[in-house]
């Protein structure tokens, strides 16, 4: 098994001398694979109907020669100028009715027949001269789908919504009844009266919004789909798409079945001490995406991007500390944007793997050592391998792209970041030195002994009972805003939740009471405070953010309490213990309400007593927490450490980077270890 290295090579952007060098480099360099024809299209095809491959059979027979296998893409996510002028209908509008032009990329409706129509001519050709060449490793479809134009609303767009509409609600009664369009005669005689969520006066219907998002994202999906059926129908090569971490407008559940390898594209931020625990849970994403398979890592950059105010460079070690993050959750590929840096255009600042300065610098020494350290664990084989292997994890948070879209839409009770809830449970999870998978609220839950679903503000009645029968054996905790609507975005009465989940927690909510907003003055002139908490499980002192409940126990124990304002004494962390079972833990099953989003340490200490109870052993508290992270990934021991300082580690082993006994080593900043037992003697 191969752990890949390499990146997006672009010879179309060099002169033909270069292409050699580059081969050469690469093989010092230990690049194994390279992403080939990304933004190529305008090259491919100069004019309508003619096409010129002579460049890309060269550059792929050079590859070939030079013992580099190719991730061939399709060229279709950046339309070349002829298309607009010829098709300006192909264009995409803006919500506001901007039509948005050439000049830049991306520029394509989803909808329009008439991009679909050229861009599956080029993927036929393509398949046609590529489908047996002897480099070819995978297919690339288009790139980053949805990252510039995630929605179109033009006329096209508009008439593929509404078929989308027939064929989800069948009639348009069922149309106005899911929409409650009896609210300000919104009510539609027709599918030919719905248009796309135009700009408008005030709020928009809340669930014409929501399925605007549903079809966007279904929209982009078709074209993945259309792009596939043609390379499937001459190439068995596995095919795959970049998908860009939490990206909000795209639903990579729905997508992640369509690839045959996952693959991702993330650039945390090296000036953001929280970018390591992001970038942790989303390599913990790419992996649950595909069922806990390998994944790819397909683009990051080496050091500095382009697109941020300010745009950091990464520090001595981060790029290969960050790397080896990805292949200690799960990844089997590391490669980049992009090969060499550009000397024109709109990425010319965006860092390469060959910088501008060339090979003396400290950028290209890093690139070399990691690609000799990754072919070194390429070798490793048996029990010994990494590529291939899988991480376990006991822990899952469930994540939801409707619960994401709706409890960011305007005229809700507070506003609130979905992703920052799922972060703050992702993170206080791993500082116990868990690893997290994360779930659909309505799939197997088995394998697993704690689940967590925070905000998870839409419900349909199978997540519902899904997650209230997962208490019975496993321990679940429930977050804040959870159930409070069904799928079309109608209040679930009564006490929310939904009749299964109020059960399985013995509470229900009264009525919302957020904290206020954090710029909102008091009486005093100061900042409004958190909400304060108080409880043995929080600890000492504690508060909590984001939102609050008047939560009503029938039959649950309260853990902790607000403790001021006019929640005060009203329960904010509750158990319920529901079951006898187990899973697969040792705990029995319960099931835990957490009216809040509780400060960090609170947090940590919920989930530690949460994972205790559903039988989870704890790793030591040697290889967990702070700055130094720590994953096991098969045999191996992946250590870590992000912080500013050296840090010693505290585990048996040797360390197979440097050699060493890893007990006593010490770890510089961005230092990295992966530790394996050694073989007991004969």
């Amino acid at each position: 098994m191969t752990i890949w290295y390499g990146g997006d090579y672009n010879p179309e952007q060099w002169p033909r001398p270069v292409w050699d060098e580059d081969v050469q480099l690469m093989n010092r360099a230990g690049v194994s694979l390279a992403t080939v024809g990304v933004f190529s299209w305008a090259r491919l095809e100069p004019r309508p109907g003619e096409y010129d491959f002579a460049w890309l059979d060269e550059v792929l027979d050079l590859l070939h020669a030079g013992g580099v296998r190719v991730d061939l893409a399709t060229a279709t996510a950046s339309p070349p100028p002829w298309l607009a002028a010829r098709h300006p209908e192909t264009l995409p509008v803006t919500e506001d009715g901007v039509r948005l032009s050439v000049g830049s990329r991306q520029q394509y409706c989803p909808s329009s027949p008439e991009y679909r129509e050229r861009a599956g001519e080029l993927v036929r050709r393509l398949v046609e001269r590529y489908a047996d060449h002897p480099a070819l490793e995978l297919w690339h479809i288009n790139n980053e789908y949805g990252c510039h134009v995630s929605r179109c609303y033009c006329d096209v767009s508009a008439e593929a919504f509404r078929e989308w509409l027939r064929e989800r609600y069948g009639t348009v009664d069922e149309l106005n009844r899911a929409w409650g369009t009896a609210f300000w005669s919104q009510h539609y005689d027709a599918f030919d009266e719905v248009q796309p969520p135009r700009a408008a006066p005030t709020f928009r219907n809340p669930t014409h919004l929501l399925d605007f998002e549903r079809f966007s994202s279904d929209e982009l999906l078709a074209c993945f789909r259309a792009e596939k059926a043609i390379i499937r129908a001459g190439s068995s090569v596995p095919v795959t798409t970049n998908f860009m971490g939490f990206f909000k407008p795209v639903d990579y559940w729905s997508w992640a079945a369509e690839v045959d390898v996952v693959s991702d594209d993330t650039y945390p931020d090296p000036a953001d001490p929280g970018s390591p625990a992001y970038a942790a849970m989303v390599r913990d994403l790419m992996r649950s995406l595909g069922g806990g398979a390998p994944w790819l890592l397909m683009e990051q950059s080496p050091s500095a991007v382009n697109w941020r105010a300010q745009n950091a460079a990464k520090a001595p070690g981060q790029m290969r500390a960050w790397s080896y993050q990805s292949v200690a959750r799960g990844a089997d590929g590391i490669l980049f944007f992009q090969w060499r840096q550009s000397a024109a255009g709109s990425e010319k600042f965006h860092s390469g793997l060959v910088p501008h300065s060339g090979t003396d610098t400290r950028v290209w020494r890093e690139v070399e050592q990691l690609g000799g350290e990754l072919a070194m664990l390429s070798a490793r084989s048996g029990d010994e391998a990494i590529a291939g292997t899988r991480v376990a994890s006991r822990v899952a948070i469930a994540l939801d792209w409707h619960s994401w879209w709706a409890i960011e839409q305007p005229a809700s009770p507070t506003e609130v970041s979905y992703l920052r809830a799922l972060g703050a449970w992702h993170a206080a999870l791993t500082s116990l030195g868990l690893v997290v998978d994360f779930v659909r609220a309505e799939g197997d839950l088995s394998g697993y002994d704690l689940v967590v679903a925070p905000a998870h503000l839409v419900a349909t009645d199978a997540q519902v009972s899904n997650l209230a029968a997962f208490a019975e054996t496993g321990t679940l905790i429930v977050g804040f805003g959870t159930a409070v609507l069904d799928e079309h975005l109608h209040v679930r009465l009564g006490g929310y939740l939904g009749e299964p989940l109020r059960r399985a927690l013995g509470v229900w909510i009264e009525e919302f009471a957020p904290p206020a907003a954090p710029d909102l003055a008091n009486a005093g002139g100061k900042a409004a405070p958190p909400l304060a908490l108080a409880g043995d499980v929080v600890g000492g002192s504690a508060f909590g953010t984001a939102w609050g409940e008047y939560v009503r126990v029938e039959d649950a124990e309260t853990l902790a309490t607000f403790d001021d304002g006019a929640l005060r004494g009203w329960p904010a962390v509750t158990r319920r213990r529901t079951g006898t079972g187990s899973g697969s833990g040792s705990g029995s099953g319960s099931a835990w309400y957490v009216a809040t989003l509780p400060d960090p340490e609170s947090l940590r200490l919920i989930a530690e007593s949460a994972a205790r109870e559903a039988g989870i052993e704890l790793p030591p508290a040697a290889t967990r927490g702070g700055q130094v992270e720590a994953v096991r990934r098969g045999s191996a021991l992946f250590v870590i450490n992000h912080g500013p300082d050296e840090a010693e580690l505290l585990v048996d082993g040797t360390d197979l980077l440097s050699g060493a006994q890893a007990q006593g080593l010490r770890l510089a900043s961005q230092g990295v270890a992966i530790v394996v037992a050694e073989a007991n003697p004969e």
